[in-house]
């Protein structure tokens, strides 16, 4: 990683957690369909990045979303245990010529149906975790399960919509 690529990297932090906090804060849909657009930026990290740097960033991108939400840790713990489960999950649909090197897996990049299988265990693994906290100490599962449902596939959504229109394919850096 050369101090460009570092600095692009920290902006893009920055960038997503102000539009999580000042966009994204009150857009729900129906009451039960959540956007958390922040951890899209953790999945289009690239592919070779390890995964305790990895769980730092994510550690760094919840926290800062847990200060302006005022959920004690809720955004911090979800995004640290998908940061945690995605290279192994990236080594379970890894094809097998491999894949370039630093290369961001994006939608543009990878098309639709790698990004799909890619994109949704790891978005629903963080929303399941987010709700489930959330939700201890209640008996409220069945509300869990939708909102969970539905805010994978609104986070889903949004993500594919800002990474055509704000991303350019890009083979290696």
């Amino acid at each position: 990683m050369n101090s460009r690529t570092v600095i692009a990297s920290i902006g893009g932090i920055f960038l997503y957690m102000i539009i999580q906090v000042l966009v994204l804060k009150n857009l729900v849909l129906f009451g039960t369909a959540f956007c958390f657009l922040y951890i899209i930026y953790l999945l289009l990290l690239p592919i070779e990045i390890k995964t305790i740097p990895l769980m730092l960033i994510a550690f760094v991108l919840g926290f800062g979303i847990d200060v302006f939400y005022d959920s004690l840790g809720i955004h911090t713990a979800s995004a640290v245990m998908m940061a945690f489960f995605r290279k192994p999950w990236l080594t379970i649909i890894t094809p097998t010529g491999g894949y370039d090197t630093n290369t961001p897996p994006t939608l543009l990049n990878m098309g639709i149906g790698w990004f799909l299988i890619y994109s949704v265990p790891l978005i629903f693994l963080h929303h399941l975790t987010f709700f489930f906290i959330d939700n201890l100490g209640t008996s409220l599962y069945i509300p869990m399960a939708y909102k969970t449902l539905s805010s994978t596939v609104f986070t889903f959504i949004i993500g594919i919509i800002v990474q055509v229109l704000f991303y350019k394919k890009r083979r290696g850096i």
